[in-house]
């Protein structure tokens, strides 16, 4: 499902609307919220949302689990860190236990650490078809998604339900969620927003399929895909012309 919006600030408090659902949803069914966030700029503005009245006070944050998507492998003081963008723009101000949120930081090396990670979620989500509640991601100007970039052999991963790996072109390690995993979730929604963003858009949802040129093409889940996307990001898909 694609939704377009006028600009950002209407797409960022959709991505809002979506979160509360989300969470309200899950509570109610099974008495916990699982969540990935992204990084990046794209979801600044809806954690603005969430942080503040009166989107603070419908979200069930006692019950709510904060896990990532994809992280640099940077300590969460380093203004690289998904999780330090997170804690200051969203979660330091609403009243979620911190023993519920699990940055993808460690002092082990970032393999090890990735391996751990997993086990945590296998805690949380179950040994079997495990499912994020909501899955929040972002789309390079590459057609990346998370840390799965073009070309990198996490591309082919089917077991591994997180990853470690040098990402040679940016000279850091990532650690990431795999194509697997992701795809279970409950629903997966993309922000994509700005003109930079659409020949990628274009490609991943309507060229051939090459993910390992356009990685977000692997992400084709079983429940619910939505994309948030701006006018400009989306002119050039056919329902745009």
């Amino acid at each position: 499902m694609i939704q377009i919006f006028k600009d950002t600030q209407q797409l960022s408090q959709a991505a809002a609307d979506l979160f509360v659902q989300a969470a309200n949803e899950a509570v109610q069914e099974k008495g916990r919220f699982t969540v990935a966030l992204t990084g990046g700029s794209s979801p600044i503005q809806m954690h603005q949302f969430l942080a503040q009245s009166p989107y603070r006070e419908q979200v069930p944050w006692e019950q709510t689990y904060i896990f990532w998507g994809d992280e640099r492998w940077v300590p969460l003081t380093d203004e690289q860190s998904n999780a330090k963008m997170a804690l200051e723009t969203l979660l330091n101000h609403v009243p979620i236990p911190k023993n519920q949120i699990f940055p993808m930081w460690g002092k082990q090396e970032p393999e090890i650490f990735a391996q751990q990670y997993e086990e945590t979620l296998r805690q949380h989500l179950g040994q079997t078809e495990p499912s994020f509640d909501l899955i929040l991601l972002g789309m390079g100007d590459d057609g990346h998604t998370a840390s799965l970039f073009p070309g990198t052999a996490v591309l082919q991963e089917k077991e591994k339900w997180v990853v470690a790996y040098y990402l040679e072109p940016k000279q850091i390690y990532r650690i990431t969620l795999t194509a697997p995993l992701i795809n279970q979730a409950k629903k997966v929604v993309f922000i994509t927003y700005g003109e930079k963003k659409a020949d990628a858009l274009y490609e991943v949802l309507e060229g051939r399929r090459n993910p390992e040129q356009y990685p977000s093409q692997l992400i084709q889940p079983q429940n619910e895909a939505i994309w948030l996307v701006d006018e400009a990001a989306y002119r050039r898909l056919s329902q745009a012309k």
